[in-house]
């Protein structure tokens, strides 16, 4: 007899997307848990969780960040206010509306962030090892069609172009 647990379970076992980003997911939920038992990462999950929404937003206003994550703008501004307070984030005037002010993370948010973004350099270095130049090229396009194509809800900034890392001091090993 199989129940509803099982048959999920099953259907995950299924489908290797499913599969690989509960990996991911889970990697970094036990990163994030471990850093903050250890008061390494001064956050709240719910902050962690915002400001990696923040971040993958790229420079948001605070009334956008509220629509995406669909709370309430005084909330939002509760949260964000959190995390300027704990130096992940700041609040920069607009170049272009004098009245409008947009979300940018800070470096101490790229130390955080560097617990997802070491893993995923671990896997794609792996892979980029165990594949052939041409298949390596073919999972990317396959990889950015998914990104822009298959996720229209997702309306986020590609990550092309953007050197990141520039602002991680922290290694690979790390996260292995």
């Amino acid at each position: 007899m199989s129940g509803p647990d099982q048959t999920t379970t099953e259907n995950i076992r299924q489908n290797p997307l499913h599969e690989v980003y509960s990996k991911f997911r889970v990697y970094y939920y036990r990163d994030v848990f471990r850093r903050i038992q250890s008061r390494e990462l001064s956050l709240t999950t719910t902050e962690a969780y915002c400001i990696e929404v923040i971040g993958a937003l790229g420079t948001p206003t605070i009334n956008e960040f509220a629509d995406f994550i669909d709370i309430s703008a005084p909330n939002a501004t509760y949260k964000v206010s959190s995390l300027i307070k704990k130096g992940y984030l700041k609040k920069v005037q607009s170049g272009t509306d004098k009245r409008e002010f947009i979300l940018q993370v800070t470096d101490k948010y790229y130390k955080y962030w560097n617990i997802n973004k070491k893993y995923m350099d671990i896997v794609e270095d792996r892979l980029e090892k165990s594949l052939s130049p041409e298949e390596f090229e073919l999972f990317n396009r396959i990889m950015r069609k998914i990104s822009t194509e298959m996720m229209p809800e997702v309306p986020i900034p590609s990550s092309e172009g953007i050197d990141i890392s520039a602002n991680v001091d922290e290694t690979k090993e790390d996260a292995e």
